[in-house]
């Protein structure tokens, strides 16, 4: 749902960086991440950002807006969108007021803005209003949870392709797979820890082998991340070990533990010369 913004006249406006603060501890938050946030008067922060992340810039104000699911009630997505949208462009008006252009308002991401974000709606209501903004990117989730687990998504000779997909809608529906007779060699599902039960079938029903690997990873990029390994038949058994814990579900190429044996173990491409000493 847009905001619907008059465009102030000859009105200086600060600033607004959207940053992404990565997906667990401070510390995975960028240089330039954290630089910038250093300088900013006003930070919009989501409720998964790291409370650390307050040390860098100790002298902004800084306002809560994280969003708490679907359930409808205050603070959550069914209402909490429109107010960030309207926070946004009431602070660079105010912060720019004091400051003028050197006036910088953060959007603190948790991840990377521009996966599963709410990003493009955000910059259209600056857009619309007139107001300079920057996207500095951030440390996904997968890539966090690809990391702790040393499983890369993607593998030479097996894993050429990766999908990101939300396993979590407003409408609660379910899409599993990029489509008919099409998925990619690692698929991974963002926000599917109340999902894995139909995540299961919904693999089987996308063409997915019932003993495909999957690889389930919570809280990734902290501490007291957990994983565990299944098949697409029993990804319903994470249940019991991820309940109530932000997850991210890898399906195929991704998900299986590094070969017995080293790489050199593909054969060469054949190019077609001949090769013959002599």
């Amino acid at each position: 749902m847009g905001v619907i913004v008059d465009k102030p006249c000859a009105l200086v406006t600060a600033k607004v960086v959207f940053i992404g603060a990565g997906p667990g501890q401070a510390d995975l938050i960028t240089v330039r991440g954290s630089r910038l946030l250093a300088q900013a008067q006003v930070v919009l922060f989501d409720a998964l950002a790291d409370a650390a992340l307050h040390d860098l810039a100790p002298q902004a104000d800084w306002i809560d807006v994280g969003k708490r699911g679907f359930s409808g009630k205050e603070g959550s997505d069914f209402n909490g969108q429109t107010r960030i949208n309207q926070l946004l462009v009431e602070q660079a008006v105010a912060i720019g007021a004091v400051h003028g252009e050197r006036g910088l308002v953060v959007r603190l991401k948790g991840g990377d803005p521009s996966l599963f974000g709410r990003l493009e709606e955000e910059l259209h209501v600056l857009h619309d209003a007139g107001i300079a903004c920057e996207v500095v990117p951030g440390v996904t989730s997968a890539l966090a949870a690809a990391a702790a687990t040393q499983r890369p998504l993607t593998r030479r000779g097996t894993g050429r392709s990766v999908s990101f997909t939300t396993a979590m809608t407003r409408t609660g529906d379910l899409q599993c797979g990029m489509g008919p007779g099409q998925r990619a060699d690692t698929e991974v599902f963002y926000m599917a820890g109340r999902q894995l039960d139909p995540l299961s079938k919904g693999l089987l029903d996308a063409g997915w082998p019932a003993g495909t690997v999957v690889s389930v990873v919570s809280r990734a990029g902290w501490p007291d991340m957990r994983h565990t390994t299944h098949t697409v038949t029993t990804l319903g058994d994470a249940n019991s070990v991820h309940a109530g814990r932000p997850t991210l579900v890898i399906v195929g190429a991704g998900a299986t533990n590094l070969p017995d044996q080293p790489l050199t173990h593909i054969a060469p491409r054949d190019t077609g010369r001949d090769h013959t000493p002599g």
